[in-house]
C-alpha cells in the first residue's frame, strides 16, 4: 500500500517538474516563446508540483488526498493540452487574442500597419515546433493525461 503511494507521490511530483523543464528549456534554450494558451498549461503543473512536494510531508491518508489533487491538476493542464492543441491543427477556432485570424487583403497601407502592429507576437494556432506532426500543446496533452491516469490507477490501488 506504502509503495503504490510512494510510486504515485513521485509520478505527481515528476510529471509537472518534467513537463515545466520542457516548458522552459524549449524557451530559454530552444528560442521558443509561449503563447498565452501554452502559459495556461503551465499554471496547473505549478499548482500541482506544490501539490506534490506537500504529499511527501503528509501522513498516508492526507498524502494521498493531495495526490490525488494533483493528478486532477496535471489532468487540467492536459484538457488545456488538448484545446491548445485542436486550435493549432484547426480542429475548432481559438478563443483567445493569440490567434490570429487577421486578413490584410482589401486593406490600404495604414490600415495593414495598424493590424500587423495589434496582431498577437506568438500566435496560438501556429506551432513553433513538432515532432512526428505532434506539437508540445499535444505532447503536453498525451504526457499530462496519462501521468494522472497513471497516478488515478495506482491511487485506486490503495485501500
Amino acid at each position: 500500500m506504502i509503495a503504490t503511494l510512494n510510486r504515485a507521490r513521485w509520478l505527481a511530483l515528476l510529471v509537472p517538474a518534467a513537463l515545466l523543464a520542457g516548458g522552459w528549456g524549449a524557451q530559454l534554450f530552444g528560442g521558443l516563446y509561449p503563447c498565452e494558451m501554452c502559459h495556461w498549461q503551465r499554471w496547473p503543473h505549478y499548482a500541482a508540483l506544490a501539490v506534490a512536494l506537500l504529499a511527501f510531508s503528509a501522513p498516508p491518508r492526507p498524502a494521498r488526498a493531495l495526490v490525488i489533487l494533483a493528478a486532477l491538476l496535471i489532468a487540467v493542464s492536459g484538457v488545456i493540452g488538448v484545446l491548445h492543441a485542436g486550435v493549432e491543427y484547426h480542429w475548432w477556432h481559438g478563443f483567445t487574442g493569440c490567434t490570429s485570424t487577421v486578413d490584410l487583403s482589401g486593406l490600404n497601407g495604414a490600415a495593414r500597419l495598424d493590424a500587423l502592429m495589434h496582431a498577437p507576437l506568438v500566435r496560438c494556432d501556429a506551432p513553433q515546433w513538432t515532432l512526428a506532426g505532434i506539437s508540445l500543446a499535444g505532447f503536453n496533452a498525451i504526457l499530462s493525461l496519462t501521468g494522472a491516469a497513471v497516478i488515478g490507477w495506482w491511487l485506486a490501488r490503495v485501500r
